[in-house]
């Protein structure tokens, strides 16, 4: 089976968040298991310095007004095709993917329609997928344009990484993005008077998916889809949500470069000194009895990261640590940067973020704090698990699907894996961080069983992979 997925980052080539993850285990992990799975994205210039021996193969005339383009190709070296939408003029600019020059409508509507034709026409040697798999709204218009080009097509999926971000862009661009006017309205590309790529692009699709099953569930209730929760009620049908997974050659305690000190299930002690080294690399206080508590996230409300703002204080009554990795909204940095201040030794901020740093968070980390409002899927759990961090989430999305609680049944019968709480509240979420403080100290030898339960869970990549393909082929007939 052939698959072209559509998408704008890449691990390792670009980054910004979890869909790079996704991009660069998923095509690989279906080719493990026998599909033909190949990659678009635009012509990033970390993506032409990163990628050796491209080569052309095929181009358009003339795209979105920019003057000609190319697509190029190179393999990963995990043996994934790549195509890169080679376009200076849109592409060729300093920054991240979705940096905004006050064109991104028509960066990735470029992409999109990149991917339509490639789709159609097939490069060089006459490849054409059988489906296209476009992630989230800056693909979202690539089965609109599918729809619209009149001719045998293949099969579009729309993938949902995040409900949050639509692609919202005015009306009067219709013509410029070579969209069809037939496609504006209530139940097409419309949105409150405007284009909306993600809405377009679940409105046109075969299938939908989420990257969970609690995640596909909550967004079709009321106020739970931003917006767009009565159009996938309706086609509920056609929605699904399949969990991702992870790469355990790159998120591997026992293996990963980044880590001065490995470990497994089995070798928990050498666990001990990952987190005192963590300790001394971010100015903590270097003391094994004091549960380190860890965040590794974009900082927004949506991540529920207020929420540990907000409990700082009390984790300082715990006699426990904190530890901030990550940037994002200035109020929370500033806040974190003042809790660090406030409490030298047992709060540390490192308001960037560094891959390594990331990797020797989860291994000295005792706990990693999850607490999302709205989270599809999360991946920054399923690391922790393979790490031995125990994560401390909130019960929403993919987090609901990873984590299981450990209370008194789930200790008993071996189930546990970490903490859950319910409600996006602050006082419920410290409730939550004193039950991990009196594990962790009350119950030494019952918390490294949680941790050996939740490093033996398997979130690889060949399930997720597999499922793809069943929905595929439930597709083509």
């Amino acid at each position: 089976m052939r698959i072209l997925h559509v998408a704008a980052e890449m691990f390792p080539y670009v980054k910004v968040g979890g869909l790079a993850d996704v991009m660069g285990a998923l095509p690989a992990a279906q080719r493990a298991v026998g599909a033909d799975a190949r990659v678009l994205l635009p012509g990033f210039p970390a993506l032409l310095r990163q990628l050796p021996d491209l080569r052309p193969v095929g181009g358009l005339e003339e795209l979105m007004g920019q003057g000609p383009a190319r697509f190029l190709r190179a393999d990963t070296p995990a043996g994934v095709p790549i195509y890169l939408l080679d376009c200076p003029p849109l592409f060729d600019r300093p920054g991240g993917p979705y940096d905004d020059w006050g064109d991104s409508y028509r960066k990735f509507a470029a992409l999109a329609w990149g991917a339509s034709r490639l789709a159609l026409d097939g490069d060089d040697a006459g490849w054409r997928p059988e489906v296209v798999q476009a992630h989230d709204w800056q693909a979202g218009l690539t089965p609109v344009y599918l729809a619209q080009a009149g001719r045998e097509r293949p099969r579009t999926v729309v993938t949902i990484h995040n409900m949050a971000y639509q692609g919202l862009f005015p009306r009067g661009l219709l013509a410029e993005l070579r969209l069809d006017p037939s496609c504006f309205h209530m139940e097409g590309a419309e949105f409150y008077g405007q284009i909306n790529f993600l809405k377009a692009g679940l409105a046109y699709a075969d299938r939908i998916t989420t990257v969970s099953p609690t995640y596909a569930r909550e967004i079709q209730l009321p106020g739970a889809g931003s917006g767009l929760e009565g159009l996938l009620a309706r086609r509920s049908r056609e929605l699904s949500g399949i969990l991702n997974g992870v790469d355990y050659q790159v998120w591997n305690s026992a293996t990963s470069p980044h880590l001065a000190v490995h470990f497994d299930s089995q070798h928990l002690d050498a666990r001990r000194q990952a987190k005192q080294q963590l300790q001394r690399e971010v100015g903590l206080e270097e003391a094994a009895d004091l549960p380190l508590f860890a965040v590794v996230s974009r900082l927004a409300e949506q991540k529920g990261l207020d929420l540990v703002l907000d409990n700082v204080g009390f984790l300082n009554q715990l006699n426990a640590q904190l530890l901030v990795l990550g940037t994002g909204d200035p109020v929370l940095e500033a806040g974190f940067r003042a809790a660090a201040a406030a409490h030298p030794g047992r709060v540390a901020t490192v308001l960037s973020f560094d891959e390594g740093k990331a990797h020797r968070l989860l291994a000295g980390a005792d706990v990693v704090l999850v607490p999302s409002r709205q989270e599809p899927c999360g991946l920054t759990q399923l690391y922790a698990l393979r790490y031995g961090a125990l994560p401390l989430v909130r019960r929403a999305g993919g987090l609901a699907d990873t984590v299981v609680d450990s209370n008194p049944q789930s200790l008993q019968d071996g189930s546990a894996t970490g903490f859950v709480f319910q409600e996006p509240n602050a006082w419920i979420l410290g409730e939550t961080l004193g039950r991990a403080c009196a594990l962790y100290r009350e119950q030494p030898e019952t918390w490294a069983r949680v941790q050996r339960q939740g490093m033996a869970r398997d979130f690889g990549w060949e399930a997720a992979a597999r499922d793809y393909l069943g929905l595929y082929q439930s597709m083509l007939g």
